[in-house]
């Protein structure tokens, strides 16, 4: 049995961490709160993060800033049509050893980190784009029959552009589903704008210290496993992802006129395991439903596919999933 005493002592030493940590952050990223958040939940929580957005919006230094106040490995690779799977998890090379005979040898690829930003990911044949897919399942690469581990915390971080689409190969909707999180990077305001460059330009670069490690992410994750989930929220994520299937009862209408395929069962996981690590960021032990419906749009909406009509119409998926959120709330 867990002490309460000692698990809401937990969750408020979580909550000065994950605090500590988004501030410092935010002295580097400017006006993407909610960018800086998601990014933050998902490591804590085990995921990865697809980033949508136009170039220049301080992707690249979101995730240098992360390594930075994280104390992580951090790597970059640019992805492009002729990238190979070899050139981002290692290959097999001939080499001799002190006796002059020859052997194999596992070169690691720029893959063996700890932060990874895959730039651009779409821009890479689907070949070299499911290389991904064990690492961020399993975090491990298996290659020529041994099984190469990385180290823990993994987090991979992929963007992509949604205004120049010519040649590029859009994700397959098995490896969106390894994201636990979409979110769609928004452009600067005035206000913001003249602060990016003010800090940028005009100042000199700021310092980030080192708040956190690995291993105490790792212990906040044993952490995440004692927060108490009711039964009754339980079935409340799973209600709300039944609500984005269209031949389901908790269906919108909209929903099932535009709707061909609604998430998976990953995504009633992502809605738990999301809503523990915003539990504890705010000193709670227990979640709540405020909680599950925060991130309900960055957990739903890439997984959520539109039929014909729907893409015809231009439908928002976000948007489908409001109406989802509300529909259940209703119903309460």
């Amino acid at each position: 049995m867990t002490d309460p005493a000692a698990l809401q002592e937990e969750a408020r030493q979580f909550q000065r961490d994950f605090g500590s940590a988004r501030e410092m952050i935010g002295r580097v990223i400017v006006g993407q709160q909610r960018t800086v958040e998601a990014a933050l939940v998902a490591i804590f929580a085990g995921g990865n993060v697809l980033l949508e957005g136009v170039p220049g919006l301080g992707k690249t230094e979101l995730v240098k800033a992360l390594s930075r106040v994280l104390d992580l490995e951090f790597r970059r690779i640019q992805f492009t049509p002729d990238l190979m799977p070899a050139d981002i998890i290692g290959t097999n090379i001939m080499n001799t050893d002190d006796q002059g005979r020859y052997r194999f040898e596992f070169r690691k690829g720029p893959i063996f980190t700890q932060l990874l930003l895959a730039d651009e990911i779409n821009r890479a044949s689907p070949k070299t784009q499911s290389a991904l897919l064990e690492t961020m399942q399993e975090q491990s690469v298996t290659t020529g029959g041994t099984i190469h581990y990385l180290t823990p915390p993994f987090f991979v971080l992929a963007t992509q552009n949604p205004i120049e689409q010519e040649g590029t190969y859009p994700l397959p909707e098995a490896q969106l589903d390894r994201f636990l999180f979409k979110v769609t990077v928004p452009f600067l305001n005035r206000d913001e704008l003249n602060e990016v460059v003010s800090r940028t330009i005009l100042k000199t670069a700021v310092d980030l210290p080192k708040l956190l490690d690995g291993p105490r992410i790792m212990e906040c994750r044993k952490t995440l496993d004692k927060v108490v989930v009711t039964d009754a929220l339980r079935d409340y994520a799973c209600r709300l992802v039944l609500a984005t299937h269209p031949d389901s009862e908790f269906a919108t209408p909209r929903v099932k006129q535009f709707v061909r395929w609604g998430a998976s069962p990953r995504a009633a996981q992502g809605l738990i395991r999301a809503a523990r690590v915003r539990a504890l960021a705010e000193g709670r032990a227990h979640v709540a439903f405020e909680d599950i419906r925060h991130f309900a749009g960055e957990v739903l909406q890439h997984r959520v596919l539109l039929n014909y009509d729907g893409q015809a119409e231009n439908i928002v998926v976000t948007e489908l999933v409001t109406e989802c959120v509300r529909g259940l709330a209703e119903a309460m």
